[in-house]
């Protein structure tokens, strides 16, 4: 697999030629019509093909530079070739180039839609996916629970090999509700009904792990919220099941900020089974135009979870989405439109935009302006940005990555995931 940067003059068929690949595999891989015309700077997945593939050593080459073109090491591309002396290789010689190993990780996709296409989408990509989250079941300030209606999906889930996911979160009217998570674990009675509640919703539904997403708890509950966890997770675990955490990313331990300060990373790396990192939202729909997941500040909240949480605990989030903003923006009022990459795409391609690529955020992004004579900047991913949070995954070797959300639609991002990966079943 390899990813091909459209230039002037480029072609599907030029590009087939190019890279002795099927025309139709390349359409159908990139979910594109074989009459689109093609958009300068648009990333293109360029399939692999079935067996071993052969490379011609160029001037200049080495084995090494070779082996890091199809992300091999050194030994296992000389081991492939039987080569004894890695430097003992000539102009014009021709290589064999075996498949990579695939790194195993864990994948997570947060489902909000509960019809019967949400179902139909889990068991298309069934095979990409360890656990499928139903997002979410609300809690109330008694303890209790209001409900989804999940079970078309959660069956789907369940016959497909996906273990399904419940996430609880203080979700009220008005989203995230502070108040609501601090009436919970301060009053006894709500904090045990709370846990009772989620464990009976469990065996009674089939899940297999749960996730807790907990935003905006007042910095006094910090302690109260971790003492939840061990609570609920000790509960939990007496029948099997696994305990996650959704929290904010952090750079620091002290971060200030609501979002932040009550999101221990030490003690939920202590407490649950793993946790699920929201690597999102630095580009956001009520902010100035941005890369949604700029790989720089990935990196270095990722950098900062390793020293708290260990690395097969954590599950590194992935939009799979952009967002389309019209300018000027206006704090307050602005608000961006959120996107698909086909769709980004397909807007590049009507307003005749050239897609750029930013080098630091490892994100493509393009410009136009309308009739009006406004502009408007769309951030977006593609197979370049997924492969390099891929990468990332691989370097600290995580456990995984979870997708915020399921739903819209992603074909390239499921191909270059199998690509990269094998997924483990639980």
């Amino acid at each position: 697999m390899q990813i091909h940067t459209v230039r002037r003059n480029d072609s599907l068929w030029n590009l087939a030629q190019t890279y002795g690949v099927p025309l139709q595999h390349i359409v159908e891989v990139n979910a594109i019509e074989e009459s689109d015309p093609l958009v300068v700077g648009q990333a293109l997945i360029i399939p692999s093909q079935p067996g071993n593939r052969t490379h011609t050593v160029a001037r200049g080459e080495s084995l090494w530079s070779i082996a890091r073109q199809y992300g091999l090491t050194l030994t296992e591309l000389a081991a492939a070739n039987q080569l004894t002396n890695p430097a003992m290789i000539q102009v014009g010689q021709t290589l064999i180039i075996p498949p990579p190993k695939l790194t195993t990780i864990e994948v997570n996709g947060y489902m909000e839609r509960m019809d019967e296409e949400a179902a139909a989408e889990i068991r298309q990509i069934s095979d990409e996916l360890t656990y499928a989250t139903m997002f979410s079941y609300k809690i109330k300030t008694d303890g209790t629970l209001i409900e989804l209606n999940d079970e078309v999906v959660r069956e789907a889930a369940i016959a497909s090999g996906v273990a399904p996911m419940m996430a609880i979160t203080n979700i009220s009217e008005e989203g995230f509700s502070r108040e609501l998570i601090h009436e919970v674990l301060n009053n006894d009675l709500s904090y045990t009904h709370l846990i009772t509640t989620v464990s009976n919703t469990m065996q009674e539904r089939g899940f297999k792990a749960l996730n807790i997403d907990f935003e905006y708890i007042p910095p006094e509950d910090r302690e109260l919220y971790n003492n939840f966890l061990r609570d609920i997770t000790a509960h939990l675990h007496q029948f099997g099941y696994l305990v996650s955490t959704a929290v904010a990313p952090k750079y620091r331990a002290d971060q200030p900020g609501i979002l932040y300060e009550s999101h221990d990373y030490r003690a939920h790396g202590e407490i649950v089974d793993f946790v699920i990192i929201m690597t999102y939202e630095w580009g956001w729909t009520g902010g100035p135009p941005r890369a949604v997941a700029p790989l720089n500040e990935v990196a270095k909240v990722i950098s900062y979870a390793l020293t708290e949480i260990p690395a097969n605990k954590i599950m590194m989030g992935i939009p799979l989405y952009g967002y389309h903003w019209t300018l000027p923006f206006v704090e307050g009022e602005s608000r961006a439109a959120a996107l698909s990459t086909n769709a980004a795409i397909n807007l590049a391609r009507e307003r005749k935009a050239a897609i750029e690529y930013d080098n630091t955020a490892q994100s493509p992004h393009f410009s136009f302006y309308d009739t009006e004579g406004k502009q408007h900047i769309v951030w977006f991913e593609d197979a370049r940005s997924l492969q390099a949070k891929f990468n990332l995954v691989k370097q600290y070797g995580l456990r995984g990555v979870s997708y915020w959300k399921l739903g819209i639609p992603a074909e390239t991002n499921w191909y270059l995931l199998s690509e990269n990966f094998t997924v483990k079943k639980i």
